[in-house]
């Protein structure tokens, strides 16, 4: 082997080398920055806009890529009571900038909360909202009615209140995806 043969395998060698440790490097980074409490996937830490769905029993409140959102009656007042395992299976609805309204949604009623973690988490009528884990795309609403962690949970109507009858998702509604009520 020349010289110049051996400079360019080891030239090469070196190459793969950092191309697998920035790789590897660029993989773990990216799941440092999901929240503790919520996976990435389930929660939209930039802007986000609070729409309407309807489902066969009515109209209820949709938040990212047109997923129901629900209340806890375990949060008392505007302060979420959910965290740990609880945030796990049931996401906050969070933003970093001013929540948007669209549909039959009031953005007068719209704000924020700021979490244990110092995340913003949006609310509607005072309620935080929260994704069900569960619920994996538009238009299905598994999590209704779930007494998870100790209360129920409820979707959220045009007013702010909950939503207690059964309700599942029709497969006309924006979004679309038809669904199983709990």
């Amino acid at each position: 082997m020349t010289r110049s043969t051996k400079a360019r395998s080891r030239l090469g060698g070196l190459a793969l080398t950092v191309g697998a440790s920035l790789l590897v490097a660029a993989c773990g980074s990216s799941s440092s920055h999901s929240s503790a409490s919520a996976p990435a996937s389930n929660t939209s830490h930039g802007a986000i806009t609070i729409s309407t769905m309807k489902g066969t029993g009515g109209t209820y409140l949709a938040g990212a890529s047109g997923r129901a959102v629900y209340l806890w009656d375990a949060d008392t007042g505007d302060m979420s009571n959910c965290s740990g395992a609880c945030a796990k299976a049931w996401p906050p609805v969070t933003t970093s900038t001013t929540p948007a309204a669209s549909g039959g949604v009031q953005a007068s009623d719209l704000g924020t909360i700021t979490r244990s973690d110092g995340v913003k988490q949006v609310t509607y009528n005072g309620h935080p909202l929260y994704y069900f884990a569960g619920d994996t795309h538009s238009g299905q609403v598994t999590g209704q009615g779930s007494d998870s962690f100790g209360a129920k949970w409820w979707l959220v109507n045009q007013s702010g209140s909950a939503i207690t009858s059964r309700l599942t998702a029709s497969t006309g509604s924006s979004g679309g995806g038809a669904s199983v009520g709990y």
